[in-house]
């Protein structure tokens, strides 16, 4: 015969059916913490990228269809990135502030089809430069290549200011350039764009998981890699000066990337500061998602919805995820 034990303090009491877990859930995910980062190009028809299944790069007609269709599931932000033709890249970067360009266009599109979406562009020089990095390249004697800093922060300035003349409301440099934030927003001030955010990705880390992202805008680059400028993997102490500087400079928003692998620092820097922050969960998390789903080894949307709430648990006011409109659905559907 079973002994009943004297437990004053039971834990499984807050656990027993959905109504009281609903109560004392510490959590909560919502549509609106979602951004859903969406691929451009200028052609007329929509193409499936091979490296991100589900994912596609927009034409300008499919990229206002796509947006208000995750408009409806309740995501309130998009982020656009594009593919340019290979025949625009140059090493001097300049179509990134064509007023012209595929990202103008697409800025205008959305705002006059979505006036109240939120739409945030990608400030780098990596989908314009012909050497594929996010800064200009230089070669020194022995034809090793470096990365200009101060000069590249200059171009940086030029692009943020034409996507806000196009309608930006957020402009987020993901180049991980000394000072790009403090100058940017000078620059932008100047302007008259003082109502357009920045949000920088703060701690930005030479990651093993861009790779599904840099097949879909075919952006890797020709020689070299990431390293001199994005951070070190091993490192979380020095996010933490990357965000004082991005403070004292004026970001609106810090951000981590990637999210998943790096749960510790957005906790750390929430523990922190005060701004709020972003999560991006990136290309290879997305991709080792939908590719153990699709092996049928885990429930997709089970794991989808796991591994956001993590990221929003550790920490993180909002995410950005390829996920964004289907899991909008998800939560939606569960109110």
């Amino acid at each position: 015969m079973s002994k009943k034990l004297n437990l004053p303090v039971r834990p499984r009491r807050n656990r027993q059916n959905e109504a009281i877990r609903s109560l004392v859930r510490e959590t909560c995910l919502l549509p609106a913490d979602l951004i859903y980062p969406l691929f451009v190009h200028d052609k007329k028809q929509d193409e499936k990228i091979a490296s991100m299944p589900g994912c596609k790069r927009w034409s300008l007609e499919g990229l206002v269809r796509e947006t208000g269709e995750a408009c409806e599931a309740g995501v309130k932000a998009v982020v656009l990135f594009p593919a340019i033709d290979e025949s625009l890249k140059t090493s001097d970067a300049k179509e990134c502030h064509n007023a012209g360009g595929l990202v103008p266009r697409a800025v205008g599109a959305l705002k006059k089809a979505y006036p109240d979406m939120a739409v945030i562009t990608d400030v780098a020089l990596d989908p314009y430069n012909s050497d594929g990095h996010d800064g200009l390249v230089v070669e020194d004697d022995q034809g090793q290549a470096g990365i200009l800093n101060d000069e590249t922060v200059q171009v940086l300035c030029q692009q943020a200011l034409c996507h806000a003349r196009a309608g930006a409301d957020v402009v987020s440099p993901s180049d991980m350039m000394d000072g790009r934030v403090g100058e940017i927003r000078n620059a932008l001030d100047e302007e008259g764009f003082e109502e357009v955010l920045i949000m920088s990705y703060t701690a930005k880390y030479a990651s093993a998981y861009y790779g599904p992202f840099r097949g879909a805008l075919e952006s890797e680059p020709k020689a070299g890699d990431k390293k001199t400028y994005q951070m070190d993997p091993a490192n979380w102490r020095e996010a933490l000066r990357e965000a004082e500087l991005d403070v004292m400079e004026g970001a609106d928003i810090i951000m981590v990337k990637p999210a998943g692998p790096y749960l510790d620092v957005i906790r750390a820097l929430r523990e922190t500061l005060e701004l709020p922050m972003a999560a991006y969960q990136v290309s290879g998390e997305y991709l080792m998602i939908k590719s153990a789903a699709e092996g049928g080894w885990i429930d997709e949307e089970a794991v989808m919805m796991e591994s956001l709430l993590g990221i929003k648990r550790a920490g993180a006011d909002m995410i950005l995820t390829y996920f964004a409109k289907t899991a909008a659905k998800c939560l939606s559907a569960k109110c």
